[in-house]
């Protein structure tokens, strides 16, 4: 059963998938608005560096938490309310952020952040299977791009606000107000049908191709998280590249995913599903390994660059091929296989750095490029 009602806009229409776009973006815009308002919490709850690291697990906890449940919540309620719900919650998890000096006060209103952006996360995604489905074209990449294109908006607007002089209250204000303002120009052309599955379960286990993809998902993620909490320390500590420049991994990595999803689907429609995901597994496996093989920074970047462009259009490809299988209901699929992926962002660091502890951060990457390969032999069932 899908999303779709005749009494209610079609999700084909030009607004739905505008609206769609627009939800990505303010996805993008809360999420990052968060990172530079990090060093203000830490001064305020005067946290040491152990301490700072137990507070943000409170985050990804709440996003756990909230992702599985978000497919129920879309069957019974739809993806405008539910993603209205989340959108609440973060306009008022925002300022409570930039003022909070209690770590037990951060740490609570971190998890309803978590959870926000969890359900918002999830219910967008389900939206965008159907909107895609409806339009009987590619589009999934393009909307994930707006997510990215939001998270440079977002980072740059505080962090503009923050250098201006701006408090940190004030600065997140203006990023709330955006997200605000977005939501009440996009929000009636958001689907609000309901799946009509009232004895659906509150969690189902994920299983077959569900499972499957959600495992990809997490391999997917894992890079993306290896490269954001481990590429500056790679660059310093392996590359020797002064720690001035070791953020220029993740920028250029973020940039590179950015252009490659806004693109994505130009080239998906030109080129297939298969072997997009394909190609692109493999060229993220090669960009870890040329940073890992080649004892230069100037390569390492360069990898970094690899890695972004290669991952840019494999999660959404994933998304597309949830909407599409029939183990179980897309909306259940789309949220199990949503929280196993984002378990790579919040458990791969950790793992990594158990790994390097073990051996080497290099050691680790190499274990990533080779779980790339794993995607990329995958290619052809998942798309077929």
């Amino acid at each position: 059963m899908t999303i779709l009602d005749a009494q209610h806009a079609s999700p084909s229409s030009a607004a739905t998938q505008h609206a769609t776009r627009t939800v990505f973006f303010i996805a993008g815009i809360a999420m990052a608005a968060w990172a530079p308002l990090v060093p203000y919490a830490k001064a305020r709850a005067a946290l040491n560096d152990g301490a700072l690291g137990t507070l943000l697990l409170f985050l990804g906890l709440g996003s756990l938490i909230a992702m599985p449940l978000t497919g129920m919540l879309v069957g019974r309620f739809g993806c405008r309310r539910v993603i209205a719900l989340g959108t609440l919650f973060i306009l008022i998890a925002l300022p409570l952020l930039a003022t909070l000096s209690t770590p037990v006060g951060l740490a609570l209103t971190l998890m309803m952040f978590g959870a926000a952006i969890g359900l918002v996360d999830v219910a967008m995604n389900i939206q965008a299977v159907e909107v895609e489905k409806a339009s009987g074209r590619v589009m999934m990449s393009g909307f994930h791009g707006f997510y990215s294109v939001g998270g440079i908006a977002g980072a740059g607007v505080v962090s503009a606000c923050l250098v201006a002089g701006f408090s940190p209250l004030a600065a997140v204000s203006v990023a709330a107000a955006m997200v605000a303002l977005l939501w009440v120009f996009s929000q009636r052309h958001l689907l609000a049908q309901r799946l009509h599955q009232p004895d659906a379960p509150l969690f189902v286990v994920p299983r077959g191709w569900v499972l499957f993809l959600g495992l990809l998902c997490f391999i997917l993620f894992l890079s993306e998280g290896a490269i954001l909490d481990w590429g500056a320390l790679f660059l310093t500590q392996s590359r020797d590249l002064p720690p001035s420049q070791a953020g220029l991994g993740y920028a250029l990595f973020s940039v590179a995913m950015t252009l490659g999803r806004l693109s994505g689907d130009r080239l998906v429609s030109f080129f297939g599903r298969t072997a997009m995901l394909c190609c692109g597994s493999l060229c993220a496996a090669v960009g870890m390994m040329l940073a890992v093989l080649v004892p230069s920074a100037a390569a390492a970047l360069v990898g970094f660059v690899l890695v972004g462009l290669g991952g840019a259009n494999a999660v959404p490809i994933m998304f597309s091929a949830a909407g599409k299988q029939t183990a179980m209901p897309v909306n259940l699929a789309i949220s199990s296989m949503t929280t196993i992926g984002y378990a790579g962002i919040l458990a791969g660091p950790a793992l990594i750095g158990f790994i390097s502890q073990w051996s080497s951060l290099a050691t680790a990457f190499s274990l990533i490029a080779i779980l790339l390969l794993v995607v990329a032999a995958s290619a052809r069932p998942i798309t077929r």
